[in-house]
């Protein structure tokens, strides 16, 4: 199973009053690893996967350690847990590599922008997503 990793900058502006990263700031976090996994890395030269659009159904975050402003990115590693017909749960583990800060999982739905509604996971994109699935969760 792979997982896909992201090298995610911090800013000064991510820290709140008490000197760490915001809670509210990992969301952005883990919308640029998302971004990342599911458009930059979709399957083949000018494939459609994940183009038409995607929403997010669910977050889920476990805040374990304080992260503090530093000039060295973050590590985010990203992986499936769960593909269904028309939704997809992605996990996430924000860390260095003797800490982890954040454990959070995100449901995805595939969604036609033109039809205003939600879509079906197709092949392709099955095909993809099962190179990263591990339903198992990450360690404690």
């Amino acid at each position: 199973m792979a997982r896909h990793i992201y090298s995610c900058p911090l800013r000064w502006s991510d820290m709140d009053a008490f000197g760490h990263v915001n809670n509210v700031v990992f969301l952005r976090y883990l919308e640029e690893a998302r971004i990342d996994f599911m458009f930059r890395l979709a399957p083949g030269d000018g494939s459609p996967s994940f183009a038409g659009g995607s929403v997010v159904a669910r977050h889920e975050i476990d805040y374990v350690r304080p992260l503090v402003h530093r000039h060295a990115p973050v590590t985010i590693e990203s992986w499936v847990t769960k593909i269904g017909a028309a939704s997809l749960t992605i996990a996430y583990e924000i860390k260095d590599p003797e800490q982890v800060y954040v454990r959070a999982s995100t449901i995805v739905v595939p969604y036609d922008l033109a039809a205003e509604r939600p879509r079906r996971i197709t092949a392709e994109e099955r095909l993809f997503l099962q190179e990263y699935l591990d339903q198992e969760p990450a360690a404690a």
